[in-house]
């Protein structure tokens, strides 16, 4: 059966893109895509108050994705990027069926599985949370583009509440890195996959373990690049517009959501709570 072109002729490129994460996590993919699409205007929904999505079931998960769908398409929004791995493992088809074709979707987990599948990497480690490496979605999505590659999969759950509670370049960080990464399942990995939008924020301390030895995937650049395509193909881009706007919605305010949203999008941003 065919599947029907999307028809995106009713989108305008002056509409914001929303994006969503459980936490502070998902800045690193909107960082990115202030970086790459500097005029567009974004609307971020962080999750804060159901965090870690990595230690919730399927159900809760879906729930709160499609609710937090809801609310981006209620704003308007051209695009909903899903910035959080967890919730593309766990509720893209659910997410895709409320859309329903009406913007594009953008995951975290596909358009990293497909670069890394088109490219030399023939022994792959993923970290990501359980309920990531429980949906075995980065193993089927590498495989379903190249069959021959091999990947491991490991659950490192201490490192998203480690990143939340503000620890980075610390040294409960660095034991807590030293003791996943050197966990047997990843040890002849020539390339590992941050499979967590929290992750990136400890991409130095990760790198300095590997030293050169291993090729860290920078997962945010890749989903900012695909989101750029799809918006360009649609002509969505907008490229007039010098003072962008940013929102920034939370389900809880958290100081360390405050200080790194500071530091990505500037000290006059405001932090808006909104209890879904």
């Amino acid at each position: 059966m065919k599947t029907k072109k999307p028809d995106f002729s009713h989108l305008s490129a002056n509409q914001p893109i929303g994006i969503f994460d459980s936490g502070v996590g998902g800045l690193t993919v909107a960082k990115e895509i202030k970086r790459l699409l500097p005029n567009e205007n974004l609307i971020y929904f962080g999750d804060t108050k159901h965090l870690p999505y990595g230690e919730k079931s399927r159900e809760a998960i879906v729930g709160y994705s499609t609710k937090i769908t809801q609310f981006l398409m209620d704003k308007n929004c051209k695009a909903v990027v899903i910035a959080c791995n967890s919730a593309t493992a766990n509720a893209l088809k659910e997410v895709l069926e409320l859309v329903d074709s009406r913007v594009p979707v953008i995951d975290v987990i596909n358009p990293v599985a497909e670069k890394v599948a088109y490219e030399i990497h023939n022994n792959v480690g993923v970290i990501a949370t359980k309920a990531t490496v429980n949906s075995g979605l980065y193993k089927k999505s590498i495989r379903k583009h190249n069959k021959f590659i091999k990947v491991d999969e490991l659950a490192t759950p201490l490192l998203v509440p480690a990143i939340e509670e503000g620890f980075r370049n610390h040294p409960i960080t660095h034991s807590i890195i030293y003791n996943y990464l050197s966990n047997s399942k990843l040890k002849n990995i020539e390339t590992l996959i941050l499979g967590c939008t929290h992750y990136p924020l400890l991409l130095n301390e990760i790198k300095q373990y590997y030293g050169n030895r291993v090729r860290v995937i920078d997962s945010p650049t890749i989903v900012a690049n695909q989101l750029k395509m799809i918006l360009e193909k649609h002509h969505l881009l907008n490229e007039q517009n010098p003072h962008p706007s940013y929102q920034f919605y939370l389900s809880d305010i958290t100081k360390n959501f405050e200080k790194i949203s500071k530091k990505f999008f500037g000290k006059t941003i405001d932090l808006e709570l909104k209890v879904l």
